[in-house]
């Protein structure tokens, strides 16, 4: 797929930022477990947090594939980064963007476009995962509000986000068909049910973080509900196909830079009088990673192309974060074997790549999750 001169031009000042205000700080961020807000600021001024909305909600107004392209480069410079900007990005915009009254697209949706907001999504709870049906995160109505209670698990930007797309049951008797989607103002914005029970000690990515939320007596207005009484379950599957490309672009970005380590040292290490990358164990190891990888982009472009014109990508979206996840793995992998004994130390970046990219194989679906979908689309 050809990319067209503007996208070129996206991608290279995405890049050029990432190397410059990103790849040489990550390890500080990493060590410190440090939300780099510094940074934040400069990706929205290049437009990172509204790449798909319209520009009248201040917003770049492009489509998925420069999405796929931003979020690559950025994780390409820091995983944890990548992360908070994908959340932001989709699901928390896209739903608002295709679900979203136009008051809500004033109030919430222009700020996080802008930059001004980093916004998060609740759907996970302590026992429910995969299995989204089963929430137990309450939404009563209480005259011109509503009443949230519950625990969401494992929320990016719970800590540091400042508005939030929360699922949570309005009928308990109706299943799926009883659960409705709200925007609730986090702690950072003074609600005092936003309550941040513990941010994660995770494996990696702790420049952004993880957190326990717990929705004590959160009240919020009414017109805060998201769509109509009911399409909770529906508002939240629909932005999955496009969190998953994100979340694919992303491994792609953070394997590309452990390839790229990998490729550079064995250019430079010398064993049995030449270097390591005229071996070809070496060499055959680095041409598969290179191959896999540029099979795993060409997925990711392909899904989201297919959802810029408006076509169904369901399946297409799972392959892609499958396949760009499970290579993302295997490439780190290799190129801490390319690395040897000094792949394994935090003295080069590659430990620090290998902890960040493994979680992608695990949030938007896990990988068991994206076989099923694929399984059924067959």
């Amino acid at each position: 797929m050809l990319l067209t001169e503007d996208q070129l031009m996206i991608r290279d000042a995405v890049r050029a930022f990432a190397q410059e205000q990103l790849w040489p700080y990550a390890p500080t961020w990493d060590k410190g477990h440090t939300f780099p807000a510094e940074a934040h600021r400069g990706l929205a001024e290049l437009g990172a947090y509204g790449i798909c909305v319209p520009e009248e909600y201040g917003g770049a107004g492009l489509n998925y594939l420069t999405l796929a392209l931003v979020l690559e480069e950025i994780a390409a410079g820091d995983g944890g980064t990548s992360t908070a900007i994908s959340v932001t990005n989709c699901p928390f915009n896209a739903i608002l963007m295709r679900y979203g009254s136009e008051a809500q697209k004033q109030q919430w949706l222009a700020p996080a476009a802008r930059g001004d907001y980093l916004g998060a999504f609740a759907l996970t709870e302590p026992q429910v995962g995969s299995d989204a049906s089963s929430l137990r995160t309450t939404a009563v109505r209480d005259g011109s509000d509503y009443v949230l209670n519950g625990v969401k698990q494992f929320i990016t930007s719970g800590q540091n986000g400042h508005a939030a797309v929360v699922i949570a049951v309005t009928d308990r008797d109706a299943g799926k068909r009883g659960m409705s989607a709200f925007i609730v103002p986090t702690h950072k914005l003074g609600n005092a049910g936003w309550q941040v029970a513990r941010v994660e000690d995770k494996l990696g990515q702790h420049s952004s973080d993880t957190a326990q939320i717990n929705l004590v007596d959160c009240r919020v207005p009414a017109e805060n509900l998201i769509g109509e009484e009911g399409e909770g379950y529906k508002i939240a599957l629909s932005a999955l196909e496009g969190g998953r490309i994100g979340i694919g672009a992303q491994s792609v970005g953070m394997a590309r830079s452990a390839l790229e380590v990998a490729i550079a040292y064995a250019k430079e290490r010398e064993s049995f009088g030449t270097a390591i990358i005229n071996h070809q164990a070496v060499a055959f190891r680095l041409a598969e990673c290179a191959t896999r990888l540029e099979a795993a982009r060409q997925l990711i472009w392909h899904a989201a192309s297919l959802r810029d014109a408006g076509r169904p990508c369901l399946k297409e979206a799972a392959m892609a974060k499958l396949f760009a996840t499970e290579t993302a793995e295997a490439v780190c992998s290799a190129a801490i074997q390319t690395l040897g004994g000094y792949g394994y130390v935090s003295d080069f970046p590659l430990e620090r790549i290998y902890r960040d990219v493994r979680v992608c194989q695990i949030y938007e679906g896990t990988s068991e999750v994206q076989k099923i979908i694929i399984t059924r689309a067959l």
